[in-house]
């Protein structure tokens, strides 16, 4: 069996000072592999479970105390594609984290949660050292997220459920796309969700951008979206109000 220190994780990339993956500045370690394939990805480069880029905990450690100073307001953030493909990494990172006081923050789709025991009891053993999650919805409607994701969101809604029952803290995000994610009547049921939920913190609304489109040209990917033009700030506000309206009801 490999000690603790040396578990390895597949990396893509890692942004040193991360403003936007958590409270405070962080380090953000972006892993490698995701089940989800979004229309809008904005990452593709770290879709394919690639074995090219190889990361120990005891080096993400390393990492964070190089600029400790910097981060003791935030901490560390895993991210990707989606990070619980490498789930046992995700385990020992935290608990070596939280061994020294490091916030922790998981940025997931939950693509990987489904409702088999073994893989519950591996979601519960990370959310024990995980302080935040940060919850990608990307849509209520199942179909609706099937013809986005190529995949259900019912067992995404379910682990949204779980990770609230285990009382760890969640900021909701959900990316608005002209044309795909922003019916009125999706929204409503989507803060309708929410609303039944003890541990959301915050509900952010991510406006969708197309600063992605070269990433898909550089590696020879079909991008689907290119036709959708960026919802403009009013527009945001204004679909964001109807989230507000609902949550406060």
């Amino acid at each position: 069996m490999k000690k603790e220190e040396n578990i390895i994780g597949y990396v893509n990339s890692i942004e040193t000072f991360g403003a936007v993956d958590g409270p405070g500045l962080r380090l953000v370690i972006f892993l490698q592999g995701c089940l989800l394939r979004c229309k809008y990805c904005h990452n593709p480069e770290t879709l394919e479970f690639k074995k090219d880029n190889i990361i120990t905990v005891d080096e993400v450690i390393s990492l964070y105390e190089k600029n400790k100073s910097f981060y003791k307001n935030g901490g560390v953030t895993l991210s990707g594609g989606e990070a619980t493909t490498q789930i046992n990494f995700c385990i020992e990172l935290f608990k070596k984290l939280k061994e020294l006081n490091i916030h922790t923050c998981l940025d997931t789709c939950f693509g990987t949660y489904n409702d088999v025991d073994k893989v519950k009891s591996k979601w519960k053993e990370l959310l024990k050292y995980t302080d935040l999650v940060l919850a990608d919805l990307k849509h209520i409607d199942n179909e609706k997220h099937i013809n986005l994701t190529s995949r259900p969101n019912t067992n995404i809604l379910e682990a949204i459920k779980f990770v609230d029952a285990c009382n760890t803290k969640m900021w909701i995000r959900h990316v608005l796309v002209p044309g795909w994610t922003d019916e009125k009547e999706d929204l409503i049921n989507m803060a309708r969700f929410v609303k039944k939920l003890n541990n959301v913190e915050r509900f952010e609304m991510l406006p969708y951008h197309n600063m992605m489109i070269p990433k898909y040209e550089n590696l020879k990917m079909k991008f689907y979206l290119k036709d959708v033009v960026p919802p403009k700030k009013e527009y945001v506000i204004e679909c964001r109000k109807i989230i507000e309206n609902e949550l406060r009801k």
